[in-house]
């Protein structure tokens, strides 16, 4: 009983891929889940989506920190080795300058001056000044030592745009619209994946109708064949007789493997839209009874094209160009912004070390720091050809814009006439079809009467067949038309 199960679990693995019967909306539903140009259209909705908020984040405040080290083989000198030296000695060249002035003064004097001059001399050289002196400026020296040999620097900085000549928003408002553009191709892309898994099912439904008319085709001549080979054996008949009705039972075989084998390549491509493997048993509805509305009851156009004002409200492409002329006022706006004055705000906190603002001592300072940046352009010759440009970009858009609505106008009336034609060829078709079931049945009346030849019933059978095929295209015409009027229709 176990090696039975493994042998049916084996096999139900090694056997293509069996599904129920698909429903057109189960297929549009699977093929809405597989197409990958479908996920490629929503992550490009996703990113434009954070585009749009990385512009809304370029008007806003911006804080930014920068450090800096750097190691030098010498230090910055303020002080050259002659200042430096003259500092060490201020005091023995200020005592030496006193000397020699109170020896001037006091050699005037009309008794023992020179001596005088001398004594007192002695006793200022005695006193600590100059070496008071020279201690000070040994000190001024040593202070006035960077060592910057080992540099640091950091800075935290606030950044606030005040004007930009319009130039930021313009960015925000056209990453806004970039946004709103992918979200209609995506849109446009569900459409079309919709469209293409619309004409695959439709197909598969058409070979599929065909195959079961070649099919009752064939039965009805391997039944004709049978009859007249009864006749012959009963010399009613001929065996030309029976070789023409052979001779068409081939073809209608021929004609039932063709359907075969192309109802089996379009089955392959309707699982391939659905993301199914090619392999996949499936079956699919039928063409239901086609709805005898009237193409007035699907549209109403008003020849003058007033009424077609929703379709170009509707329709992806008026929708992306309607876009596309937002974008290129905004890139008037940026390029005329190029030639307006920009103002920006900035303010930060800076830290170094040597500390710069306490006489270069080897610990970390800071100070803080605010200010108002302006920038005004006097000459700039491209940005006034980039304003031209921007301004003949939107012109074009314009003039896409008008030859859109025309051509869309051209193809709504155009599906509107064929769908038209269609109905009526449904109806032309279904009486074509009754009187060749009639004349099919009287023919056949008539051969077994003998009233008529095996030509006669099979050029019979032959027309009920072209009959039946004839009303199984204009209900599939019916059906892609409505599909292709409705897109057209923005629908």
């Amino acid at each position: 009983m176990k090696n039975k199960l493994l042998i049916l679990i084996i096999l139900a693995l090694l056997s293509p891929t069996l599904w129920a019967q698909l429903t057109l909306e189960q297929c549009r539903q699977r093929a809405l889940r597989a197409n990958h140009g479908l996920k490629v259209a929503e992550e490009k909705v996703a990113e434009t989506g954070a585009l749009e908020k990385a512009a809304l984040w370029q008007m806003l405040p911006k804080l930014s920190a920068n450090g800096t080290y750097m190691w030098m083989d010498k230090s910055v000198n303020l002080l050259s080795d002659e200042q430096k030296e003259r500092l060490r000695n201020i005091g023995n060249e200020v005592q030496g300058d006193i000397n020699d002035y109170v020896r001037q003064e006091l050699a005037s004097l009309p008794l023992g001056g020179d001596a005088i001059g001398n004594w007192v001399a002695a006793i200022l050289s005695g006193m600590p000044l100059a070496e008071g002196l020279n201690n000070f400026g040994s000190e001024v020296v040593q202070s006035l030592e960077t060592d910057t040999r080992n540099v640091a620097v950091g800075m935290l900085t606030l950044t606030q745009p005040l004007y930009m000549g319009g130039k930021l928003r313009s960015m925000y408002r056209t990453a806004g619209l970039m946004h709103s553009l992918s979200a209609v191709e995506y849109d446009k892309k569900r459409e079309e994946t919709l469209i293409a898994v619309d004409e695959a099912y439709w197909q598969v439904v058409s070979v599929q109708h065909k195959k079961e008319l070649a099919g009752q085709y064939a039965a009805l001549l391997h039944t004709f064949d049978e009859n007249v080979q009864a006749m012959v054996a009963a010399e009613v008949a001929t065996k030309g007789d029976q070789t023409k009705v052979r001779v068409k039972l081939n073809e209608a075989q021929m004609n039932l493997t063709k359907a075969t084998n192309g109802l089996a390549l379009a089955k392959m491509l309707l699982a391939q839209r659905c993301g199914m493997p090619l392999d996949t048993v499936f079956e699919v509805e039928g063409l239901a009874g086609t709805s005898r509305n009237t193409i007035n009851s699907i549209i109403s156009i008003n020849p003058a094209g007033n009424g077609l004002d929703s379709v170009f409200q509707r329709r992806s492409e008026m929708k992306m160009l309607r876009i596309g002329d937002s974008v290129a006022y905004e890139g008037i706006r940026m390029a005329r912004a190029m030639l307006l004055p920009n103002v920006a705000f900035t303010g930060g906190y800076l830290m170094t070390t040597p500390n710069l603002f306490d006489g270069f001592h080897n610990s970390l300072g800071g100070t803080l720091m605010a200010g108002v940046v302006v920038n005004i352009p006097i000459v700039h010759p491209g940005a006034l050809y980039s304003l031209k440009a921007a301004k003949h970009r939107r012109q074009e858009v314009a003039y896409q814009m008008a030859e859109a609505q025309e051509m869309i106008e051209l193809q709504v009336n155009k599906l509107s006439y064929e769908l038209e034609l269609a109905y009526k060829k449904l109806s032309q078709a279904e009486s074509h079809l009754a009187n060749a079931e009639e004349n099919l049945k009287l023919a056949d009346e008539s051969f077994k009467a003998g009233m008529a030849s095996s030509s006669d019933l099979m050029a019979a059978q032959t027309a009920w067949l072209q009959a039946k095929g004839e009303v199984l295209d204009a209900g599939i015409e019916i059906e892609m038309g409505t599909l292709y009027l409705n897109q057209a229709l923005g629908k």
